[in-house]
């Protein structure tokens, strides 16, 4: 048994990290420069250490580049080309998480040259990191419109006009005002304040709140939170 152990090649492995934002007007996924001169950019990873497991890593490595902790983290999928990093056979497993860009912007060091970028303006990627961006967006997808997941990028008081910029971000279209609300509204997982945002009209739009206890509930059921319908699949 040993034997067979010692007659396989040792491969590394490697994590990479899918951290999406939002800005209140553009989806963003956060990214490191590769080198000074390099106009490269890359993924934040990092490598599986000796006594980690995969999701602990992953927490990790998003922890060194953001700061944050208890963030909403996936694993997305493992990228295994035998040529997909020229130096040496690397076995990548990707993992995708949602931040507020609030919390990251007062937390992060000056360690990395992170920045953030549109997921629909991004610059030359490094090896196949641009594959796994396209991945997580369409996981993202997937899950926003089957699980409220999209509470996760979100400030901790939003107005409906915002949550509905972020599905619109999200999802690059324009829902029907009118019909986004009344779904959102029939899950019945926000709870209205009292306080309303001002100088963007006359009249104000509530804040609202989600109800942790009922989001925690359904966190693994499925919603059918925007109906495929509406998305034209």
């Amino acid at each position: 048994m040993l034997d067979q152990y010692n007659q396989q090649q040792p491969y590394l492995l490697a994590l990479d990290s899918i951290i999406f934002g939002f800005d209140g007007e553009n989806l963003k996924v956060l990214l490191v420069k590769r080198g000074l001169e390099d106009k490269t950019w890359s993924l934040m990873g990092g490598w599986l250490q000796p006594n980690e497991g995969l999701e602990q890593a992953a927490a990790r490595i998003l922890f060194d580049l953001t700061g944050l902790t208890n963030v909403y983290l996936e694993q997305l999928y493992a990228f295994g080309e035998p040529h997909r990093d020229p130096i040496v056979r690397t076995i990548s497993v990707a993992y995708f998480s949602l931040v507020k860009i609030d919390d990251y912007e007062t937390k992060i060091s000056g360690t990395f040259q992170a920045r953030w970028f549109s997921i629909y303006d991004l610059p030359p990627l490094l090896f196949d990191h641009g594959d796994m961006v396209e991945l997580a967006i369409k996981r993202l997808r997937y899950k926003a419109a089957q699980h409220p997941v999209g509470f996760e990028l979100l400030p901790e008081k939003f107005t409906i006009p915002q949550l509905k910029k972020l599905y619109d971000a999200i999802y690059n279209t324009e829902f029907d005002k009118r019909n986004f609300s009344r779904k959102i509204l029939s899950t019945d997982l926000l709870i209205k304040l009292d306080e309303k945002q001002k100088g963007f009209s006359k009249r104000g739009a509530y804040f609202y709140q989600v109800d942790m206890s009922k989001y925690r509930a359904i966190t693994n059921s499925f919603l059918n939170f925007i109906p495929n319908s509406e998305l034209g699949l």
